[in-house]
């Protein structure tokens, strides 16, 4: 069966000819010894082909035992989930824009004028935590709880939290949170693991383990970059002209580990369009502290002379 598979893949590419999905040839089917190897593992996200299935939602807390975070309906379009927390590692995003959506034919569909067209397009992306090439949260915590692993991943130690908070106030994304009472572990902070005990074991994480579309893609952080760039070329040729990467390496968080493909601005998305991690301002508040330090000293000495 593998065989038949790899022959009508072959011969599809041969002929230019794409798939939803690589089935078994796909990194997000096959083991692997990436933290063995201490290769860099990353996520790319591709909403053009997600289908809002929210299944992996749903493998994120099965298999990481993540609480609930409500069930309260928020009444945004299909999203029940709202954003990204302490009990929300993955969250699929549901975007209605009044826009056109490549060469998508609009029609006539205007409620006020019978004659207008009406271009709509329906988005979905599924957002988790971006375990930055320079974290914010990691370098702000106090505690050490949170470390990088051997696959440039950021992990929080829930046992090592002391729960101060700073991790929050320092993700440029709003990604990470403290669980609130009555939940379990709560005063902690929590966040997207990558899976690491799965990717430990040879295993890909749980949300690209069950992606049917392989909108979320799990591997090598450069031949994912490399996919993904390929990816919005033939987008773009295709006719979505606002397609593009959403992987800031060139501002201070130096790129990410899980970043996406995008349809128009990444503000749409609630992404942040150049992140900055707040350790950037310590030059400038560590010359502002040594000026008025300086500034008072000299002041109190003149203060002195004075009136002596």
């Amino acid at each position: 069966m593998a065989e038949d598979f790899r022959a009508v893949t072959a011969r599809r590419a041969k002929r230019g000819e794409t798939m939803i999905g690589e089935g078994t040839q796909s990194t997000n089917q096959r083991r692997h010894n990436y933290v063995q190897e201490n290769v860099e593992v990353g996520f790319f996200t591709d909403p053009t082909v997600c289908i809002g299935c929210k299944a992996c939602e749903v493998a994120c807390k099965e298999w990481n035992e993540v609480p609930d975070d409500g069930f309260t309906w928020i009444g945004n379009s299909y999203d029940n989930t709202g954003r990204l927390g302490a009990s929300t590692w993955r969250h699929v995003l549901f975007l209605e824009q009044d826009c056109q959506k490549g060469n998508q034919i609009t029609g006539l569909m205007g409620l006020s004028d019978a004659q207008s067209e009406d271009p709509f397009r329906w988005i979905f992306l599924s957002d988790v935590c971006k375990h930055c090439q320079e974290a914010g949260c990691l370098e702000a915590c106090p505690t050490g709880s949170i470390v990088r692993t051997e696959v440039g991943s950021v992990f929080v130690q829930n046992d090592v939290c002391n729960g101060c908070g700073y991790c929050v106030v320092s993700c440029p994304f709003g990604v990470i949170d403290r669980r609130p009472s009555p939940l379990p572990d709560a005063g902690g902070a929590f966040k997207c693991t990558f899976c690491y005990d799965r990717q430990k074991s040879g295993l890909v994480p749980a949300c690209a383990k069950v992606c049917p579309t392989e909108s979320i893609v799990f591997g090598r952080l450069d031949d994912l970059r490399a996919r993904a760039k390929e990816r919005v070329q033939h987008l773009q040729q295709l006719g979505y002209n606002d397609a593009q990467l959403y992987d800031p390496q060139e501002t201070s968080v130096r790129g990410i580990h899980a970043f996406f493909l995008i349809l128009g601005e990444p503000e749409a998305y609630g992404l942040p369009a150049k992140p900055q991690i707040p350790t950037i301002h310590l030059k400038s508040a560590w010359t502002s502290a040594i000026a008025t330090a300086v500034a008072s000293i000299i002041a109190t000495l003149l203060a002195f002379a004075f009136f002596s």
